[in-house]
């Protein structure tokens, strides 16, 4: 198997599957032009598309690709019915394509239905975590969010993070200006800056290592707590998570 992200939009990701008999999936195919250029490209044959949730820069290019694969099977949690999915998904299902077996996790936050992917080592969480980072909470709430983040970072420590957006480099520079002290991160910010400077791809990241740069995934770092709790009041995990975010939803 052969894990590639297409490029799309300004900072979009749409991972890609692929085996050696040339059949394919695809997730969160933001636009079609730049999936059908990639099949083309490679003589692939398009199976199947995941769908995380019903944000059109996740399900914009879904209509395009029907059209041209009328027998596509478009997984998606119940929000995106009405975006493509003829098959939905929800937390506890296991789904195989390609000969691959996906189990299905609710990951709620961002939107209320969102949905992640895993099939070891690949995880599709769409816009719940990011590298160095997690989903604004448009829908949901912040133990949501919060219980999500931890649902993923439950998994193997091998597992290959594929989020749906390249913003690593922006959470980064949020985590020095609330950690400046922790050394991975700043370590990590400039490995992430000479990538970028060269337009290349910081995705996937292993979670293993997410778990040392993430200050999401941090809640429990006494450092950071004290980083951001000036009045040394004793604050629950959850409540680090909502005051992280809310200084990252207003930097």
């Amino acid at each position: 198997m052969t894990l590639v992200c297409i490029q799309a939009l300004q900072d979009n990701y749409i991972w890609s599957i692929s085996n050696n008999d040339g059949q394919c999936l695809i997730v969160d195919p933001s636009d079609a032009g730049p999936v059908l250029m990639w099949l083309r490209k490679n003589n692939f044959r398009l199976e199947a598309i995941l769908l995380t949730h019903h944000h059109q820069d996740h399900v914009a290019g879904v209509p395009m690709l029907l059209n041209m694969y009328p027998d596509l099977i478009v997984f998606g949690p119940l929000e995106t019915k009405n975006y493509g999915s003829n098959v939905l998904v929800q937390n506890g299902d296991t789904i195989n394509i390609l000969d691959l077996n996906f189990i299905i996790f609710s990951t709620p936050g961002h939107t209320l239905g969102h949905v992640s992917y895993f099939c070891h080592p690949y995880l599709f969480c769409g816009d719940t975590l990011f590298s160095a980072g997690c989903g604004r909470i448009f829908e949901g709430t912040a133990q949501q969010m919060f219980i999500s983040l931890r649902t993923l970072n439950n998994l193997p420590g091998d597992t290959l993070i594929c989020s749906a957006h390249e913003y690593t480099l922006l959470n980064l520079v949020f985590a020095l200006h609330i950690y400046p002290q922790d050394t991975e991160i700043v370590k990590y910010y400039h490995i992430v800056k000479a990538l970028r400077a060269k337009k290349q791809a910081t995705l996937p990241i292993e979670l293993q290592y997410e778990r040392k740069i993430n200050i999401f995934l941090k809640t429990k770092d006494i450092g950071l707590q004290r980083a951001l709790n000036a009045s040394n009041a004793n604050l629950t995990e959850l409540q680090i998570f909502s005051i992280l975010r809310e200084k990252k939803d207003h930097f």
